[in-house]
């Protein structure tokens, strides 16, 4: 009897707004180390002016992006934030960077005092801040066969946890959240935010395939091993990338 080919769908949220620092780049990693283990994979962009069924995705990604085209962003996230909520619930991985991260909390309150409603998937909240976070990043998780994770961070945004989310990096060289308490991202269930660009999955690999790992076991409501690939190449760039001082 023939198995039935495995297969991901992908919802990349409004490419059209957030689309910055390289972010993309996190689309065609998913992309490239699902087709090399013969898994179909299937790419929707979801554009502004999108009505999102949770049920037609298995695995979602949003970017960062400028102020007005976050203040765009925050307003389309809420027409669907009912549905991604339902997908959180469901436990579909989600992996939101920089504004989107921001987003997906409960508000960011900017410079001049307007307050962006988020959709409250991470207990989060965001404050501008008097300066910029920027440079590259080096951290550890506990969730991950290796833990170091490298990244690069550019924002003014100083996110802080609620009770409901936990942090997921805790930053080694770099600034992360908020440049006092040493967490980065946060994480709750497979939902997962962080201000680390670069892009951040092509240097992690293992997070990548963490991400892809938790998409088929959700989806095929068993766990399915990923079959290793050479990725000489890329933990040469996470070495690379790994602060000479941590």
């Amino acid at each position: 009897m023939q198995k039935t080919p495995l297969k991901l769908r992908v919802a990349h949220l409004y490419p059209d707004l957030l689309n910055i620092y390289g972010d993309m780049g996190n689309i065609a990693t998913i992309e490239k180390r699902l087709k090399w283990r013969d898994i179909e994979v299937e790419v929707s962009k979801i554009t502004a002016g999108t009505t999102i069924n949770a049920d037609d995705y298995d695995l979602f990604f949003a970017g960062g992006g400028q102020d007005n085209q976050q203040i765009l962003a925050a307003n389309e996230l809420m027409k669907n934030g009912m549905e991604l909520m339902k997908a959180a619930q469901a436990g579909k991985p989600m992996l939101v960077i920089c504004g989107s991260y921001q987003l997906f909390g409960k508000y960011y309150l900017t410079a001049d005092g307007q307050k962006l409603r988020g959709i409250s998937i991470l207990d989060v909240h965001t404050e501008a801040g008097d300066s910029r976070f920027i440079g590259n990043v080096t951290a550890v998780c506990d969730f991950l066969p290796i833990r170091t994770i490298v990244g690069f961070e550019n924002h003014s945004g100083l996110t802080y946890l609620g009770e409901d989310a936990e942090p997921l990096f805790k930053v080694k060289v770099g600034y992360g959240n908020n440049g006092a308490d040493k967490t980065e991202g946060a994480r709750f269930n497979n939902v997962f935010g962080t201000y680390l660009h670069g892009p951040v999955l092509p240097k992690n690999p293992h997070f990548c395939d963490y991400l892809i790992e938790l998409a088929l076991n959700t989806k095929y409501n068993c766990k399915i091993p990923l079959l290793p690939l050479n990725d000489e190449i890329e933990y040469y760039a996470h070495e690379a990338r790994i602060c000479a001082k941590y």
